[in-house]
């Protein structure tokens, strides 16, 4: 058997070239570039062979020429739209910013984060995103009304949005999980527990995350014949502090209440703290369901009952989504399904 060895250039030797590794691979010029640029319609086994003829020929891209030759800068830019403490506080961005970086990694791109939460942000980030330092944007937590939104439309980059963009479904493509489904199902297991008085911390209504929840909240009660009582709905912002703070007032409310659904893991976290310093036995007097099943969930005391955000995929499914519109394809929208996720502060 004969071992095939890496070439490895000499000091005098020129760089190796697509074309060199084409013909090492025994496959067209056009058949690398679509290997190495990430596209789909390349057979298993030729991506093996150009695989293993870049590894014998010791090639290495160069991003500048690749840049000057496809008019793409192969950036990817992450787009914060919350304050910068968000982005360490809510652990939906850690798992979102993972995904990100590992998707793009797999495709050679890199990824560029910037936060907009000020109009001096903004208006740095539309001259940035406008200048063709990015092929595209992964559009994190947008809000109904900002005027960014109409910005980056402008600015023609193509976006894909984590959630749908409430006024631009038509523009801006969109990952998003089912949250109006997943709402009900936590309702739903608070009704199915015998629970009565069941009220809600609901999301920022400018955000369709928020909305979505409230409106599953809304389509369970009203199915089991519950009446919508205004007394037992707060919003918060996402927050622990607001998870408190709206806790704090459903208790002045509605003292009679027996459970909580928070909109997320953080603001049900804040409600179990305020629970505990009034003497409220989670889950014995009343029985918190939370949302996202972020790493915060298992942690709580007791464990939060929640409904599963598929973040990872949703991170994956915009990667995959962006690079398409990039390469020019038709912007579309998609929904993943969220499940009930069973703990101790609200048991089965």
């Amino acid at each position: 058997m004969t071992t095939m060895l890496p070439i490895v250039p000499s000091p005098g030797r020129k760089r190796p070239t697509i074309r060199d590794v084409a013909r090492e691979a025994g496959v067209s010029y056009a058949t690398v570039s679509r290997v190495l640029n990430g596209r789909e319609w390349v057979s298993p086994e030729a991506v093996r062979s150009v695989r293993e003829a870049i590894s014998r020929t010791g090639y290495t891209a160069n991003p500048h020429a690749r840049s000057l030759a496809t008019g793409r800068s192969g950036s990817i830019a992450v787009l914060l739209t919350e304050p910068q403490h968000l982005l360490f506080e809510d652990p939906n961005f850690s798992v979102l910013l993972r995904g990100f970086a590992q998707a793009l990694s797999d495709r050679e791109l890199t990824l560029i984060l910037m936060i907009a939460s000020t109009p001096e942000e903004r208006s740095r980030t539309i001259a940035y995103l406008s200048g063709g330092h990015v092929d595209g944007v992964l559009l994190v937590s947008p809000h109904f009304g900002d005027p960014l939104l109409s910005q980056l439309v402008k600015a023609e980059v193509p976006i894909v949005a984590c959630g749908r963009v409430l006024g631009f479904e038509q523009l801006i493509s969109s990952v998003m999980a089912d949250d109006r489904n997943g709402g009900r199902a936590a309702v739903e297991h608070l009704i199915e527990a015998g629970c009565t008085r069941i009220a809600t911390i609901a999301g920022p209504q400018d955000m369709v995350g928020g909305v979505e929840r409230l409106q599953g909240y809304h389509d369970a009660l009203i199915a089991h014949g519950r009446t919508i009582e205004p007394a037992l709905i707060v919003n918060g912002d996402w927050s622990r502090a607001s998870g408190a703070a709206a806790m704090r007032t459903l208790l002045d409310q509605a003292p009679d209440l027996d459970a909580v659904f928070a909109a997320s893991d953080a603001m049900a976290d804040g409600a179990l703290r305020v629970l505990r310093e009034a003497g409220r036995d989670v889950p014995g007097d009343v029985r918190v369901v939370g949302a996202d099943d972020s790493g915060l969930a298992a942690t709580t005391e007791p464990p939060l009952t929640t409904i599963r955000n598929p973040l990872d995929r949703i991170g994956e499914e915009m990667v995959r989504l962006l690079t398409e519109l990039i390469a020019g394809r038709t912007p579309l929208s998609i929904t993943v399904p969220m499940a009930l996720v069973v703990r101790g502060s609200s048991p089965a």
